[in-house]
């Protein structure tokens, strides 16, 4: 009997040895897995997109979701507060690195932390906006990707689908950073090429629909640059601008499909791509502060014929023939 009780003792022992064991490797294995917080302004198609592009840039340099990498992914709604609290929720589970999709999100990351690294998933003006020194050379915890649309092809995009306008009016979101950027380059592109541009602001999507009235009444067309708040309610700008038969011209691609006619813009999952690529590498050991801000120069065509119908345009056929080959055509 004293035996059997010495090998019941002996296999709890062993039990136990292997649990803690076991329990160990577990947790070493946690600790190393590292968190990437990803913080997104708010929902709509461009910013999803990025997403899903960081998702799929950081698979190809080997980091999968719940294998080897946590993503803690939190959706700001477009409120400031949330951003704030969301910032500081990444800071204090220790976050290896935090990605901010739009730049106020961005802009909420680099004031929590200015030493986990943060990097911009498509952020038009990073220099601009004060997150770095310089975009050659950052200097600080923060790079990334900028989403800097070809304004001055844009233009002459509009310039050749419209020939005959008189008036070109650009609505943008005055307490957007990036946009205010984007609206003072266009204006003075518009200055170069003698185009009579009218520019109307908004607050908040609350002022939308009555300044885009006005705005229709006013212009032959509209630009729309990089806003994250115009994207959010692309449907109520084309709704108004469709009853005076006024075309959209959107900076980003996913607008278009919202009922904007033609773009030439930056692919945003592909800009998403680069941004996970960028944070893998940060992960395996790159310095934020000398990795420069990369930028995509190529833009590709896209265009909306059920707009263009419903608007009674004639799209060029050499635009229409550049978005089936190098782009995308909605229909």
């Amino acid at each position: 009997m004293k035996r059997l009780y010495g090998l019941i003792a002996i296999l709890l022992i062993f039990l136990g040895v292997a649990y803690v064991q076991e329990t160990h490797q577990q947790k070493t294995k946690k600790s190393s897995m590292p968190t990437v917080g990803i913080l997104q302004l708010l929902s709509h198609p461009a910013l999803d997109s990025i997403h899903k592009g960081i998702i799929h840039g950081l698979a190809t340099e080997g980091y999968h979701v719940n294998k080897n990498i946590k993503i803690d992914f939190q959706n700001a709604q477009n409120d400031q507060s949330n951003l704030k609290t969301m910032s500081a929720r990444f800071v204090n589970e220790n976050a290896d690195a935090m990605i901010g999709i739009a730049t106020p999100a961005a802009q909420a990351l680099a004031n929590a932390s200015s030493t986990t690294p943060v990097v911009l998933g498509a952020i038009t003006d990073p220099k601009g906006a004060d997150l770095v020194k310089s975009n050659t050379r950052p200097g600080t915890n923060v790079t990334g990707v900028s989403d800097q649309a070809p304004l001055k092809a844009q233009l002459k995009l509009i310039q050749k689908i419209m020939p005959k306008m008189k008036h070109l009016g650009i609505i943008y979101t005055s307490s957007d950073d990036s946009a205010t950027a984007q609206y003072h380059k266009f204006a003075s592109l518009c200055k170069k090429e003698h185009v009579d541009l009218k520019a109307y602001s908004i607050a908040n999507t609350n002022d939308l629909n009555q300044v885009a009235q006005r705005m229709v009444s006013q212009v032959d067309a509209v630009y729309v640059p990089t806003d994250n708040t115009v994207a959010s309610a692309m449907q109520t700008l084309v709704a108004t601008a469709n009853t005076k038969k006024v075309p959209v011209f959107p900076a980003v691609d996913t607008m278009v499909k919202a009922g904007g006619l033609a773009t030439l813009s930056i692919d945003q999952y592909k800009l998403g791509v680069q941004t996970g690529k960028m944070t893998a590498a940060i992960l395996k050991g790159k310095d934020p502060a000398t990795t420069p801000i990369k930028f995509e120069s190529h833009g590709e065509m896209t265009v909306n014929l059920k707009t263009a119908k419903k608007l009674g345009i004639t799209l060029p056929k050499s635009v229409v023939k550049e978005a089936k080959q190098h782009g995308e055509v909605f229909k």
